[in-house]
């Protein structure tokens, strides 16, 4: 079955997330392969955002290991330790990051990503994995981002 998201070419980041959000609902809600869905969400959230990398990377013994993305080639694992990722997996919150240079213990799996915001998803009191959205531009993210994306990892929990 093909499909195609219709998100208003004019319309403001909160609009854009509003047409999107159920779109993406649509995608999940009749599918429970984690694959097919990490894979559609990462889709529709570069596409309508053209983010310059969006991915998750799940938890799998000590660290996190990529899985379904949208962008360039990206670090395979990440310690739970280290980097954005793994601080959001740590401290099991969002984390909006407006300049990744300036992070303590930042990965640079690409030079060209300037600002990222990472949203844990979490069931059980456990963290399953996180979504993480990498921009080009300083400062892209922003409380509206985190209301969304946090919705959205609520989306894909339910799915567990």
């Amino acid at each position: 079955m093909a499909e195609d998201l219709i998100i208003p070419e004019s319309a403001s980041k909160a609009e854009k997330y509003e047409a999107v959000l159920p779109q993406i609902k649509a995608l999940i809600t009749y599918e429970n392969d984690l694959t097919a869905n990490l894979a559609n969400v990462s889709a529709a959230l570069k596409t309508t955002f053209d983010f310059f990398w969006v991915g998750f990377y799940i938890s799998n013994g000590n660290e996190l290991v990529l899985g379904p993305f949208q962008g360039p080639v990206a670090c395979t694992r990440i310690k739970f330790d280290k980097g954005v990722c793994g601080a959001a997996y740590s401290q099991q919150s969002t984390l909006l990051v407006d300049d990744v240079d300036k992070f303590p213990g930042h990965i640079a799996c690409s030079s060209a990503s300037k600002s990222e915001i990472v949203v844990p998803i979490i069931k059980d009191g456990e963290v399953k994995m996180v979504l993480d959205v990498d921009s080009m531009s300083l400062a892209d993210f922003d409380k509206t981002d985190q209301k969304y994306l946090e919705q959205v990892a609520d989306m894909l929990a339910e799915k567990f």
